[in-house]
């Protein structure tokens, strides 16, 4: 994980910046913090010292009880110059919320408080995330200090449109949400292997309605395929989702297709196959539905219901039976007690798959709507990988890394090909 510098200037948005550093160290990320004086009006240290365990600092002139490292690592000896060391040790520094006034400085190389200072000294990569009033924002000044920022390598993270701070406004100018802000953040630091890569992935739990109340389901959440999606925007990736029944908030710029039904999955992902490159089905599709579903909700007085099920299709099987050639798919199958990984070996050949990711959902506290997973990755070409109890965004690392893997064999053996994909649907 990475070592992230956030910056937060006097904005009213800088609330959101506490959740931002929140979820990066929930991620795995250590994070140091610069507030500028104007800041604490909004946000006080205590707050982002509670959330990443580290001293927060204001001015050029306090000293560094922490002389410049990041949690998790062992003091210095010597007491650096805060302002440099802080930045100098960073991966990555993020200013959030970037006001006008911050945006400004940042352009002209101003540099009259410890966020710009640092910002001045920053070898690492620097992202920006303006936040003010609509108006301010889209002044030809400001407009003008964001685009000389772009053309010096800062990457700017845009602000959203909808309610702004002041009373009954709307516009352009609210900060870009916590979860945007950290996905920007840990796609600068992840390499673009996989741009112009288009990724299909499935996720959630199909549905089949008994009546127009109660369904037959699953305990998939989702979880796992938002992971998925989310790695392969951070490598560069177009990506678009198919989801069944989740109510989870999905990643940004991710297209998303919602479907309810194993049937309705099954079209969904017959009619974008031909679109993407690689297909991840991490999607829990039901299988089996009742024969013939009632249009109204079973009443108790009417006695015990005697349901007839039938088989659903079996997505998957489906669309890897009309694959390309130069597609890769990858397949995700439950299973059940200490044969599972036999079991699949069975399943990745005989639906032709090039990769197969088997859960032993016998284990407690993995799998199905849980944070975590413990996997093993099975490819075509023979390879096995253990992935260990881990939190899903480290699964799903390992899925790309082996998708990637076998792409690039592939492509050093069959050559270049023409691109017959279909356009795009989100």
């Amino acid at each position: 994980m990475a070592r992230l510098l956030l910056g937060v200037s006097g904005g009213i948005a800088a609330y959101k910046a506490l959740e931002a550093a929140r979820l990066a160290v929930k991620r795995g990320h250590a994070v140091r913090v610069i507030q500028t004086p104007a800041s604490e009006r909004f946000v006080g240290r205590a707050s982002f010292e509670a959330i990443t365990g580290a001293p927060v600092l204001t001015s050029e002139f306090e000293p560094d009880p922490a002389r410049g490292s990041y949690p998790g690592e062992p003091l210095p000896e010597r007491a650096p110059i805060s302002h440099l060391a802080l930045v100098e040790r960073a991966e990555l520094f993020l200013i959030a919320p970037a006001t006008a006034n911050t945006l400004a400085k940042l352009a002209h190389g101003q540099a009259d408080n410890l966020l710009s200072t640092a910002a001045l000294a920053a070898a690492c990569p620097v992202a920006v995330a303006p936040a003010m009033n609509g108006r301010m924002y889209n002044h030809p000044a400001t407009i003008a200090n964001v685009e000389l920022l772009r053309s010096r390598g800062v990457t700017v993270i845009p602000p959203g449109e909808g309610a702004l701070a002041s009373y009954a406004e709307h516009g352009v100018g609210r900060l870009a949400e916590p979860e945007e802000l950290l996905e920007g953040c840990e796609s600068m630091l992840t390499p673009q292997s996989l741009a112009g890569v288009r990724v299909m992935v499935t996720a959630g739990g199909t549905r089949e309605p008994i009546d127009s109340v109660r369904f037959i389901g699953n305990r998939s959440s989702g979880r796992m395929g938002f992971a998925l999606a989310r790695e392969a925007v951070r490598r560069g990736a177009d990506v678009m989702a198919i989801v069944a029944n989740v109510v989870l908030a999905p990643p940004p710029t991710v297209g998303l297709q919602r479907v309810q039904t194993a049937a309705e999955l099954a079209g969904a992902c017959r009619r974008e196959v031909g679109w993407c490159d690689v297909l991840l089905m991490s999607a829990a599709v039901a299988d089996f539905r009742p024969a013939a579903a009632v249009d109204r909700k079973l009443k108790k007085d009417e006695g015990i219901p005697q349901i007839e099920l039938e088989r659903t299709e079996d997505v998957l099987e489906s669309v890897a039976q009309s694959r390309r050639d130069d597609q890769i798919i990858v397949g995700f199958a439950a299973e059940h007690g200490e044969d599972a990984v036999e079991l699949a070996r069975g399943k990745l050949e005989r639906k032709r798959l090039d990769v197969l990711v088997i859960n032993d959902i016998s284990r407690s506290g993995v799998g199905f709507d849980a944070e975590e997973n413990e996997v093993t990755i099975l490819t075509a070409d023979g390879g096995e990988r253990h992935v260990p109890r881990s939190r899903k965004e480290q699964v799903a690392r390992a899925v790309l890394d082996e998708v990637e893997r076998l792409r690039a064999a592939r492509e050093g053996t069959d050559g270049a090909r023409a691109d017959t994909r279909s356009p795009a649907r989100v």
